[in-house]
């Protein structure tokens, strides 16, 4: 019976932990206003692009033949 206590209580650590990491997830995402870092990292697959001095379609039209 003991061991059935201790994984029921390991198992509500657990979750209490996943649960405040989530948060922490979101704390990160949203409240410290880190939009301009996202903006950022979500342009880089087009600055090879841009590095190239081709527009985004002609580059598109130039990579697939």
């Amino acid at each position: 019976m003991a061991i059935e206590n201790i994984f029921d209580s390991a198992s509500s650590v657990m979750t209490v932990i996943s649960f405040v990491t989530f948060l922490g997830i979101l704390g990160w995402t949203f409240i410290y206003k880190r939009g301009a870092d996202f903006d950022a990292a979500a342009a880089l697959p087009f600055a090879d692009e841009e590095r190239d001095g081709l527009a985004p379609a002609v580059a598109e039209e130039l990579r697939h033949g």
